[in-house]
């Protein structure tokens, strides 16, 4: 073997190669070939988990039985790794052996991430692992927990998976029967169990007083160690909290909740790059906040509207925006508002750099969304590094006003980084003679980029003619070219997806013209009658 190979640093980082490029056989092979590999080739297979099913399949076969899809209460069980249909619950309770290989695995997780409320097992799975880790934590060297939608039942067990190794801790609740007492125990525990947290972000938290008491005190502790540096908690603080929080010169994403009769410091947060505010009252004194507040490297703004009446949002929070100059470094603008509205978009022009721009507000009795190509046009312009764009609610057959093919067209000539698009249109536009392209509302020519990058387009349920299938999509790859999948609700846009595909083919087949021009003409022709596709 090379000497090189002998270096440990050397073997981690050829492991980890192997496994982030998901050459998973590759690196099992190279732990079962040579004792020197074994280690780190382990250590990189194990350091990130998705489910919790394969560490408990290190456990031997015989350790479960297999019992039919109706399982008693008190069974308890886990769902097959390799079919979900299969149930198998405990035959008998692992010995201490067979519970030291369990923790060889476990002790190399470094990020555990679970999606649906830790579904891999039941609860009473979890109470015999936290019978058989009362001396030690269950994952002693686990830096990342991920818990998406986790429910009440299991919320007990959340220790189980933190130690005093944990830095990030970011866990999504389902409130369905989530105690606020058993929650706020359990959030006061994380600042003793992780004296070294730094990045918490906890959602969907009950509205209670213990549950803000809990929350502040978890700041207030973290604070007193100086590592805090995300604090993404959609609960209310306590005003010694927020007072605080308001000041923290390292943290680098803040999430902020008003109440009625909530004060705001304005912040002093020279790092932070990140900030989400939750409008949970009708009034507008959390924008007093930005009026002599330092945010010198803001670049995410995230605001969620509860309240029904947002009114003239937009306008407010540009002048709120322009006393601090915010508008020069923001790159990622997100408004969500529960109420029906038709904003005056031309607030959004200030902010030149806006890479994400999504302002969603539903379709409630009617299409409330009054985008027309004026509005398009005028944001395209003056936000030529656009990669996405979401303006309304998923686009809807009731559709009143939208944007039309000259719309889309200077989009596409402005915004050539564009890569989503989920905007109220006119596909009927889209149905124009191709002589008309290049003109825009005002008669002035506009060049089809062929470099625009867009791929993905969100047409909701806006119907097309059956007739008009293969003019539009000639239409969109002329000013898409990079079009690849459409997320749509009427089956008619299920051929334009077809004859994209088509024509995708067509050019990957031709090496000698442009893609463009390629699957122009191809459709082109097949709109006439050839049968091309």
């Amino acid at each position: 073997m090379h000497a090189c190979l002998h270096v440990d640093e050397i073997v981690r980082f050829i492991a980890c190669e192997i496994v982030s490029s998901r050459g998973l056989a590759t690196a099992v092979a190279l732990a079962c070939c040579c004792q020197s590999f074994g280690d780190p080739a382990l250590d990189a297979l194990w350091e990130t988990q998705g489910r919790l099913a394969p560490l408990l399949k290190t456990l031997p076969g015989d350790v479960w039985d297999e019992c039919k899809r109706t399982v008693s209460a008190r069974a308890s069980y886990l769902v097959s790794f390799l079919n979900h249909l299969i149930r198998k619950c405990f035959r008998r309770l692992p010995t201490t052996l067979e519970l030291a290989r369990f923790r060889k695995y476990a002790r190399r997780m470094r990020k555990f991430t679970e999606f649906g409320s830790l579904s891999s097992a039941t609860p009473e799975v979890f109470l015999v692992l936290q019978h058989s880790s009362l001396n030690e934590p269950l994952f002693p060297n686990l830096k990342t927990l991920e818990l998406v939608s986790t429910a009440a039942e299991f919320l007990p067990f959340i220790l189980l998976f933190i130690s005093t190794g944990t830095t990030e801790i970011n866990i999504t609740f389902n409130t369905r029967r989530l105690s606020p007492a058993l929650l706020a125990s359990t959030i006061n525990t994380f600042s003793t169990r992780c004296p070294n947290l730094q990045h918490i972000s906890l959602c969907c938290l009950p509205r209670a007083p213990m549950v803000t008491k809990a929350a502040s005190e978890l700041l207030l502790t973290i604070n007193i160690r100086n590592t805090l540096l995300t604090f993404d908690v959609d609960s209310p603080l306590t005003e010694e909290a927020r007072g605080v929080v308001h000041k923290l010169p390292d943290l680098g994403w803040l999430t902020v909740v008003t109440e009625k009769g909530t004060s705001l410091p304005s912040p002093m947060l020279p790092s932070l790059t990140g900030l989400t505010i939750i409008q949970r009252d009708h009034g507008r004194d959390w924008l007093e906040m930005f009026y002599g507040a330092t945010f010198g490297k803001l670049k995410t703004i995230n605001v969620v509207s509860e309240y029904e009446q947002i009114g003239n949002f937009l306008g407010e929070f540009e002048r709120a925006a322009l006393a601090v100059s915010v508008q020069n470094t923001p790159s990622n603008f997100v408004l969500y508002t529960i109420c029906s509205w038709n904003p005056n978009f031309s607030s959004l022009l200030s902010f030149t750099q806006t890479k994400t721009l999504k302002i969603h507000f539903p379709c409630n009795n009617g299409c409330s969304s009054r985008v027309d190509d004026d509005a398009i046009i005028n944001l395209a312009r003056a936000m030529p590094k656009l990669e996405t764009l979401q303006l309304g609610d998923t686009p809807c057959r009731r559709i009143t006003a939208g944007v039309t093919t000259n719309g889309l067209m200077v989009l596409a000539h402005h915004c050539p980084n564009l890569s989503s698009l989920y905007i109220h249109f006119q596909a009927a536009s889209l149905s124009a003679p191709p002589e008309t392209f290049g003109m825009t509302p005002n008669a002035e020519p506009a060049v089809l980029r062929r470099d625009c990058a867009l791929r993905s387009l969100t047409v909701g349920a806006i119907p097309i003619p059956e007739q008009s299938v293969l003019t539009v999509t000639a239409t969109l790859v002329r000013i898409f070219p990079q079009i690849e999948s459409i997320v749509y609700v009427d089956p008619g846009w299920e051929k334009v997806v077809n004859a994209i595909h088509s024509s995708r083919q067509i050019v990957d087949r031709s090496s000698k013209q442009h893609p463009l021009a390629t699957g122009w003409s191809s459709l082109k022709d097949a709109s006439s009658g050839a049968p091309v596709l």
